[in-house]
């Protein structure tokens, strides 16, 4: 068969990742694939090619993938939409997606084989409805004839309502997750914003104190914090309702500096031997959810152990690939093939109640799948497990890159509007950018921010997104409807990452809680950039 002859799904996305890994995916599967980044893209192609599958994603640049979807089931109604979302949607966004037409949903980063499958099912639907308006053009010439014909359709319908009453019990547990998640995400907001103000006078306390005894008790503070900036990160990563944070993360130093964590998790009565490749490159990763990703790893190879035996945390580098490789290896009981098929299956537990939730494993490769990387299960009964994470190797421009952010930016008499209804988080950010240079003024809501810009004609605008009443996109609104060219630099704890994306555009984005020398580098980058020509 040519690839010609395959079945055609045309897919839109405009991230470059998730489009690049839904191709793979569905070409691996035995599909042709074309691809759009844009909704008017996306039409333009369906003018020309009419593919019978489209896998479009919810949130797009220039038309939401709802009215793309009203458009071509108008227009070419016989086309299969199947709409991905990077997060868990409401259930009106489900209702929206459904009145305009679509065919199915997933979540993405959907497994290979589930998004296979699913654009396979909403073929054999097209396949049925194809030849049922086949059948009733020709039916009282051929009603006798094709009586055969229709007991084997009804069959496939039957089928078809089969799995899409399959479909409904995943989407009723699909719903359970959405509630855990927006829990969880709410806690990690709050937490942020007071994780924001301690961190940063920490920070100050450090930097301005010769008592070393004071210095050694802010340390100590400082690290605890940090393991609470940590903490919220596991919850947000938990809710999927924030994307992960790449950058080049040091893996040998990760692993080593949890020593102490993964001693106090998994007890004395295990071994912690560590393998460790000299001269490893770099992994692009988010280094909180990577940590949490082992740590889940190691506590489920303690399990697997029953509180006895050997961990093997080993990296390698595969230079064929331009991969980093983690591997967690115990010396347990190990897992039949058919467990193995099921492990990373949300929810799914061999652990008698009360003693696992089924959701390590799941997570673990949620994480992996959205740094661009893949995991994988060696295992035997009575042999033990390895889980081995591949993830792709950092690029040296990017090392580079991290290394110079980290150098202290300092100010040149800029003015600075900081919008925050937080005092806390908006004095630590005031105290900390006037030690740098820069002549700072302050507002506590929309009306008082609205009258600062009048009186303070600041070069840039730092503010909150989530603030009571009126949010920052609207302060930022108003802002640039007075200065069109202002810079605006966002500060948030908020969790949705979506929202957060959809109010703000490509506007800079820094994430509550952040160091002040992240603050210096985030201002200063905002106004190099926007002092530049073109």
């Amino acid at each position: 068969m040519t690839e010609q002859d395959l079945p055609l799904v045309l897919n839109v996305d405009d991230q470059d990742v998730p489009r690049y890994i839904k191709t793979r995916d569905l070409k691996e599967s035995g599909f042709t694939v074309i691809e759009a980044n844009t909704g008017a893209e996306a039409l333009h192609i369906m003018e020309k090619t009419r593919p019978p599958i489209l896998l479009l994603d919810v949130q797009l640049p220039d038309i939401t993938g709802f009215d793309v979807c009203t458009f071509v089931k108008e227009k070419w109604p016989q086309t299969m939409v199947l709409m991905t979302s990077s997060t868990f949607i409401t259930s009106s966004s489900r209702t929206r997606g459904f009145d305009s037409g679509a065919d199915m949903f997933l979540v993405q980063p959907a497994e290979p084989l589930e998004l296979a499958a699913g654009i396979r099912a909403l073929l054999r639907i097209r396949r049925s409805e194809d030849a049922l308006r086949a059948l009733n053009a020709s039916l009282e010439q051929r009603v006798h004839d094709r009586v055969s014909d229709l007991v084997e359709t009804n069959a496939q319908l039957s089928q078809e309502i089969s799995q899409r009453q399959k479909a409904e019990a995943a989407l009723v547990q699909a719903q359970k997750m959405e509630a855990v998640g927006q829990l969880t995400g709410g806690l990690a907001h709050d937490f942020n914003n007071l994780l924001t103000a301690v961190v940063g006078n920490l920070d100050l306390i450090r930097a301005r104190t010769d008592d070393p005894r004071i210095a050694r008790l802010a340390e100590s503070a400082y690290k605890a914090a940090e393991r609470g900036s940590k903490l919220t990160a596991q919850l947000l990563a938990f809710s999927r309702t924030q994307k992960l944070a790449t950058e080049p993360v040091d893996v040998n130093r990760l692993i080593n500096g949890m020593g102490e964590l993964l001693k106090q998790s998994l007890g004395p009565t295990v071994t912690i031997r560590l393998d460790l490749e000299d001269e490893l490159p770099a992994a692009m990763a988010d280094i909180n959810q990577l940590e949490l990703a082992i740590l889940n790893l190691s506590i489920n190879a303690r399990d697997a152990m029953d509180d006895t035996g050997e961990l093997t945390i080993g990296t390698r580098h595969d230079a064929e690939s331009k991969r980093v490789l983690i591997s967690v290896a115990d010396s347990g009981s190990g897992m039949s093939p058919e467990i193995v098929a099921r492990a990373f299956d949300p929810f799914f537990t061999t652990k008698p109640p009360g003693k696992g939730t089924g959701l390590g494993l799941s997570q673990v490769h949620g994480i992996v799948r959205q740094l661009g990387g893949e995991i994988l299960i060696d295992s035997a009964v009575g042999k033990g497990t390895t889980i081995r994470i591949y993830l792709p190797a950092a690029r040296a421009d990017a090392v580079r890159k991290l290394n110079a952010a980290g150098e202290l930016k300092v100010g040149h008499s800029e003015r600075l509007l900081i919008v925050d209804d937080d005092p806390d988080v908006r004095s630590v950010m005031a105290t900390f950018l006037a030690d740098l240079g820069y002549e700072i003024g302050e507002a506590a809501d929309y009306a008082t921010a609205i009258a600062a810009l009048n009186d303070h004609a600041p070069h840039l605008l730092i503010v909150d997104f989530a603030m009571p009443g009126t949010n920052g996109a609207e302060v930022a609104v108003a802002a640039r409807r007075k200065y069109p060219s202002l810079p605006i630099l966002f500060v948030s704890g908020y969790s949705d990452s979506s929202a957060l994306e959809a109010a703000v555009g490509d506007t800079t984005l820094l994430r509550k809680p952040f160091r002040p020398i992240e603050l210096a580098a985030a201002v200063r980058s905002v106004l190099d950039s926007s002092a530049r020509p073109g």
